[in-house]
């Protein structure tokens, strides 16, 4: 099965897809990741991509679309893949219907911009080992301190309420504008977010007919 995962940041699109990996038993590929990977191993596309960064330009879509192309060729996923965070806006989309990448459903995780505020408000990370929580969901036992290593617990810079507003904006103005390309296409799988994280992963494969 070849997905899409789309949704706000604060959604929860990592953690459904490293959910509906283990299920359907299909990698997950992140933008993020693959741009790395292949910046490590020294792929042409990675070099390419690589000389945009150094200079502190983003890499440009065909780039990045090289890099996808490149990644889903590879024998894992041959039996489908999970595409989390990519495409992120209309040029993308069809930059990867032209590079004849397709898939079998795009999953949308609906969730509204005050939730996303609350939840990532909430969220803080031991600066010394990585752990996260979240001051209503996952307290630590002590405010302030990681209950695994005792390190200090931060708000990320991400996580900041103007920096979520403004991811917020552009999420709206550059990808939510994809629910309706996909849905032109027959594609499109709206699922409403819910309160705990198994019963959205289970909305989700209901919403694939599993």
């Amino acid at each position: 099965m070849k997905l899409i995962l789309l949704g706000a940041p604060g959604a929860g699109k990592g953690t459904q897809a490293e959910r509906l990996c283990k299920t359907l038993e299909i990698p997950t590929i992140s933008t993020g990741n693959i741009l790395r990977a292949a910046i490590k191993n020294g792929t042409p596309t990675g070099l390419k991509a690589k000389s945009f960064m150094d200079a502190g330009k983003l890499v440009p879509d065909e780039v990045i679309i090289g890099i996808i192309t490149e990644r889903l060729a590879e024998e894992d996923c041959k039996n489908g893949y999970i595409l989390d965070g990519v495409p992120r806006t209309i040029a993308q989309a069809e930059a990867m219907e032209q590079a004849g990448i397709v898939f079998d459903a795009v999953v949308s995780i609906e969730i509204a911009d005050e939730a996303i505020m609350e939840r990532m408000s909430g969220r803080r990370v031991c600066e010394s080992c990585g752990a996260s929580y979240h001051m209503v969901a996952v307290p630590p036992k002590q405010e302030g301190v990681c209950d695994s290593c005792g390190g200090k617990l931060v708000q990320r810079k991400d996580d900041a309420p103007e920096t979520v507003k403004h991811r917020l904006e552009v999420y709206h103005k550059e990808t939510e504008p994809l629910k309706a390309f996909y849905e032109k296409r027959g594609l499109l799988k709206p699922v409403e977010n819910q309160n705990h994280v198994e019963d959205t992963t289970q909305a989700i494969l209901r919403a694939l007919g599993r």
